[in-house]
């Protein structure tokens, strides 16, 4: 009989261990104005928005040393730098020693009953931003997540200041020439701004930077219509709450975007297909809500946003009402839509285990179901949904996978 006691109170320990690991649907993401800031870079928006954090690091010897050796690389670049683009972004960029040196010293601060452990139980945890190392101890949680911090903002300076190419050249490449003389005094004032102001603490100079590249090249994409919950989502989240789940079959209809190839138009007569599908299964009652999902991807550099015009369309043209319409648009490709889908499902708090409804054309429907996850798993490192049944050749089920909440740190307009 105690033996069977001892089992079962290493069980709910257990349980309760795992429980702690994931994300939780009641946490809020800390934000700060620039949302492509929070979205890229939690862990460094975390130090720089809890004042506890900022009083701590720019306190700190260590980091202090290898800030104020950052500072005087910039400032010497400045000065000697002049046309070439490589040299700016070689002064700015966190080298493998920084990234390394800075790991170790957070490392050494962490205790569990400090305040860095009580960053990770209280917000790396449960915001699901670094899920994939939640089963880390939690010391390794956090130096991956500011390795993962780091190498996101060098990937953003590789691309929109050094001109290297993205995961998806033909729309989400720099919009300048690298030689272009005008391009480096752009920059050289963009290194000289990232100095300035509060920017103290080890890591500011250079995120500064990577932020305001992204704002030159007109790459904030990833902050297109945020915050949503409170603008062009907050009818839906409203009637969300007045939801009686067991009426409807799904949770959502999911329609992926179509973007047009050609510049003035801004809606395709894919997406318009699309939306007229979904339109007809919300309308037979099989969810409460629809979510478009597309950002603003093609053509190259487009200001039509996919989400936004399929919103406007389900209802101008099919009489869908606003509370019905969840709009994700920031979503660049096929892998994103259902990623970010279940993003939205989680942080507006549907159920879990309830599934989800895509619904789109044949040829795509059967990529989603057949093909799609796996080049998720090689490009995101994960499977961001699992499919469930086929209903017919143009919708299909899927669940949500939490691991979705993952900070992409190589897609910084949609990460």
């Amino acid at each position: 009989m105690k033996l069977c006691y001892l089992f079962l109170v290493i069980y709910l320990l257990c349980q309760g261990l795992a429980a702690q690991e994931m994300p939780s649907p009641s946490y809020q993401i800390i934000q700060t104005r620039n949302a492509v800031q929070y979205k890229n870079y939690y862990l460094l928006t975390l130090f720089e928005q809890l004042p506890e954090f900022r009083q701590t690091l720019s306190t700190d010897t260590v980091l202090n040393a290898i800030y104020q050796l950052k500072t005087l690389r910039i400032n010497e670049a400045i000065k000697t730098c002049r046309t070439d683009i490589t040299c700016y972004a070689k002064a700015l960029k966190f080298t493998d020693d920084e990234i390394s040196g800075i790991g170790n010293r957070l490392a050494k601060l962490y205790t569990e009953n400090n305040l860095f452990g009580r960053l990770i139980k209280n917000h790396l945890l449960p915001s699901g931003c670094y899920a994939l190392f939640a089963k880390e101890q939690h010391q390794n949680l956090l130096i991956k997540a500011w390795e993962q911090d780091a190498n996101a903002i060098n990937y953003a300076i590789g691309v929109y200041v050094e001109g290297n190419k993205p995961n998806y050249p033909k729309i989400d490449s720099i919009s300048f020439k690298v030689k272009d003389k005008e391009f480096a005094e752009l920059t050289a004032a963009n290194a000289w701004l990232a100095l300035q102001g509060n920017n103290k603490l080890f890591f500011e100079p250079t995120m500064q930077f990577a932020i305001q590249a992204l704002e030159l090249n007109e790459r904030d994409d990833a902050a297109d219509y945020e915050p949503m919950a409170k603008g062009v989502n907050l009818a839906a989240i409203q009637q969300l709450k007045k939801v009686d789940w067991k009426k409807y079959p799904y949770s959502v209809i999911l329609i992926p975007g179509a973007g047009p190839e050609e510049k003035d138009v801004a809606l395709s007569p894919g997406g318009m297909i699309r939306c007229r599908l979904a339109a007809l299964q919300y309308k037979k009652g099989m969810a409460p809500f629809i979510v478009v999902s597309g950002g603003r991807v093609h053509p190259y550099k487009t200001k039509f946003s996919e989400a936004y015009e399929m919103k406007k369309f389900l209802m101008r043209v099919l009489q869908i009402p606003e509370s019905a319409i969840i709009m994700e648009p920031h979503a660049r490709h096929t892998t994103t839509n259902l990623r970010n889908c279940a993003r939205l499902m989680f942080r507006y708090g549907m159920p879990v285990d309830k599934a989800g409804m895509v619904c789109t054309v044949k040829s795509q429907s059967y990529y989603i179901t057949d093909i799609l996850p796996e080049r998720c798993k090689k490009e995101l490192g994960y499977y961001p949904y699992k499919s469930g049944k086929r209903l017919s050749e143009t919708e299909s089920e899927f669940y949500l996978n939490t691991n979705s909440l993952q900070i992409d740190f190589d897609e910084p307009l949609d990460p």
